[in-house]
């Protein structure tokens, strides 16, 4: 599979391409790194160009350096370094809230969103949700950043991925894999103002929203906000999986996503 380094808005972000067609660009979750899209990429590639990449500060990509980016910057710059003019927009977890971004910053670089189990750029997350997040980076500060990222692997959100061998085994390598730059550092991710969650009105591409039956009740309520503020959009509940639909059923999501794929798109004026 051609992979590459694009040296883009100040950074290197390690990217791979598969296949040929109309291009679909994966964006992975928080901690991960892009292969978490192992199972979808061949299926993927069968009719389209894929572009799976490593996230600012994840994976093989450079962390941050103290100045203001965005992710959704970062995304049009390797789109662009690979000479693509728009894409359909695959998102997981903080992929989500990347494709939600994108779209809203690029609406006419962006064909179709997927958003599978998203978090969403100025969401009011819970305080169960909050105070999970802080104990980590307490572990991070009283024990290094290996520590917290163990806590992070075994953070209620991924308990219905961890009951299957094979993906607890391929989440653990990714999550050890990670630096822990985040838990350690003042991240200067520049977000959007006002917030993604007050714009969904504007987005202009249809949107698929998967989510996970068993995920946490926070993704439950942005997947309802997604739904309920996207103009043309529409919610699939895969049952008996939860927060990492595409890895614990991966048949099923790709089903999905190429279904929607081949829809034809129209855009809202």
């Amino acid at each position: 599979m051609p992979s590459g380094i694009a040296r883009v808005n100040g950074t290197s972000l390690y990217y791979e391409v598969a296949g040929s067609g109309e291009p679909v660009a994966l964006v992975h979750g928080f901690a991960l790194d892009s292969r978490m899209w192992d199972d979808q990429v061949d299926a993927l590639a069968e009719g389209h160009r894929v572009i799976r990449y490593d996230v600012r500060g994840f994976g093989r990509s450079e962390p941050p350096d103290g100045k203001p980016y965005s992710r959704a910057e970062d995304l049009k710059a390797l789109l662009e370094h690979l000479g693509i003019g728009s894409a359909d927009i695959v998102g997981l977890s903080m992929g989500g809230s990347v494709a939600v971004s994108f779209a809203l910053s690029f609406p006419e670089m962006t064909r179709k969103l997927i958003l599978a189990d998203s978090a969403l750029n100025g969401y009011d997350w819970s305080s169960e949700w909050e105070s999970s997040w802080e104990a980590i980076g307490g572990r991070a500060k009283s024990a290094g950043e290996k520590a917290a990222n163990a806590l992070w692997l075994d953070h209620p959100l991924f308990a219905p991925a961890r009951e299957k061998h094979s993906v607890a085994a391929r989440l653990a390598q990714m999550v050890d894999g990670y630096s822990g730059w985040h838990w350690v550092n003042d991240d200067p991710l520049r977000v959007s103002d006002p917030a993604d969650a007050s714009r969904l009105t504007e987005v202009r591409s249809p949107a698929l929203i998967v989510l996970g039956e068993r995920d946490l009740p926070d993704f439950h309520r942005i997947a309802a906000i997604l739904q309920e503020r996207i103009p043309d959009s529409r919610t699939s509940k895969l049952q008996g999986v939860g927060h990492m639909v595409n890895m614990e059923a991966p048949e099923q999501f790709n089903e999905l996503v190429l279904d929607f794929l081949k829809i034809p798109s129209r855009r809202l004026a």
